[in-house]
């Protein structure tokens, strides 16, 4: 004998609320998961593999991270991307509190967003322009100065020589004579308050420019001195003189 099976209006009403969600799961998922990867599954693992999913795109969301010490965007990147060459966008991101791209401070709290498709360029300048180096000090005159102390020694007389005399007359003629007359009266072993030497007041640094011996500045021979004040004329260094003597 046939059974007669009649269906119940409610066998032919809409799927349970267990059968809806199970449903409205699969249509999300269409947007989280690639359909091959759903194809087949049973309403339980489609819905396991929606919410994991769905996990990971709620990693890629928006978070923060605080600045440590020794930390740069480039390193911040790398630990919150595996990618130190996106450092441009940790940068834009937190532009209202990172001014310069080279500069973070610790403490600060980087909003972290999530990589883009594309990383940005980075700005043409990552930090502060360099102070400008300052400018050298104006060297001290090198000339000779007239000699404000005397100490014992020979005297240049122009004429005989004896001691540390020098017999003769000035390497520089009438210009080394006024130079004499002017710097050291004469006065072959001068040395002044500022250090200035001689008959001719040089400097330390003059008279080894122009082939004094070191050793012998401040006790040198009248003919040294003399020869020291020749090479200078002869390399054109009135200048030494002319602007303090009046020659």
């Amino acid at each position: 004998m046939a059974a007669a099976v009649c269906l119940a209006p409610q066998a032919l009403a809409d799927p349970a609320p267990a059968h809806a969600a199970a449903h409205s799961a699969t249509a999300k998922a269409a947007t989280v998961v690639d359909a091959a990867s759903y194809a087949g599954l049973s309403p339980a693992e489609l819905l396991a593999t929606v919410q994991r999913a769905s996990g990971k795109n709620q990693a890629a969301k928006a978070t923060s991270y605080t600045v440590r010490s020794g930390d740069s965007l480039s390193s911040i990147a790398g630990k919150v991307y595996h990618k130190q060459n996106a450092w441009p966008v940790l940068y834009y991101a937190n532009r209202h509190q990172v001014h310069w791209a080279d500069i973070v401070s610790t403490g600060q709290v980087l909003k972290v967003p999530a990589l883009p498709a594309k990383i940005p360029a980075g700005p043409a300048q990552t930090g502060p322009a360099p102070a400008p180096a300052p400018a050298p000090a104006a060297a001290p005159a090198s000339g000779p100065v007239q000699a404000t102390s005397a100490v014992s020694g020979g005297t240049y007389s122009g004429g005989t020589s004896s001691g540390s005399t020098y017999s003769g007359g000035s390497p520089g003629g009438s210009f080394g004579s006024c130079v004499i007359a002017r710097e050291s009266g004469g006065n072959s072993q001068v040395m002044n308050s500022s250090g200035h030497y001689g008959l001719y007041q040089f400097s330390e640094s003059t008279w080894v420019a122009y082939g004094g011996s070191a050793a012998d500045f401040g006790h040198a021979s009248v003919s040294e001195q003399n020869q020291v004040f020749g090479n200078a004329i002869a390399r054109g260094g009135q200048s030494n003189w002319s602007p303090y003597d009046g020659c």
